[in-house]
């Protein structure tokens, strides 16, 4: 089993900036594929970041490009999503999640383990 705790969201103006971090526990936490996704009030959860094992590769959804990026911390056991030039729809709840798979990693059936999400809003 593996634990995963988000922390970090909250209220942002346009334009501003947010870290979100993930603990983990239980687990080897270097052993997983770690990944970001969001889910806007009244749309699917969605894709919007993801990092290998490693952390030699990274993924990311095309509206997050080049404004989102994700890293992890294996000795602290913990993966972090800077956002950068927030938009009001970014607003979402995003969860972080931990999988074995190394491929296809902006599937949600390829991760075992959830968390329970972190609120980000971001006010216009």
């Amino acid at each position: 089993q593996v634990q995963l705790e988000e922390s970090g969201g909250g209220l942002v103006q346009a334009g501003g900036s947010l870290r979100l971090s993930c603990a983990a526990s239980g687990r080897t936490f270097s052993d997983y594929a770690m990944g970001w996704f969001r889910q806007a009030p009244g749309k699917e959860r969605e894709f919007v970041a993801a990092i290998t094992w490693r952390g030699t590769g990274t993924y990311y959804a095309d509206p997050v490009k080049g404004r989102f990026t994700i890293s992890r911390d294996n000795a602290n056991n913990t993966v972090y999503l800077q956002m950068n030039s927030l938009k009001p729809e970014d607003t979402a709840v995003y969860y972080c999640a931990a999988g074995a798979s190394a491929v296809r990693l902006a599937a949600q059936y390829k991760y075992d383990y959830w968390g329970q999400g972190t609120q980000v809003t971001v006010s216009s």
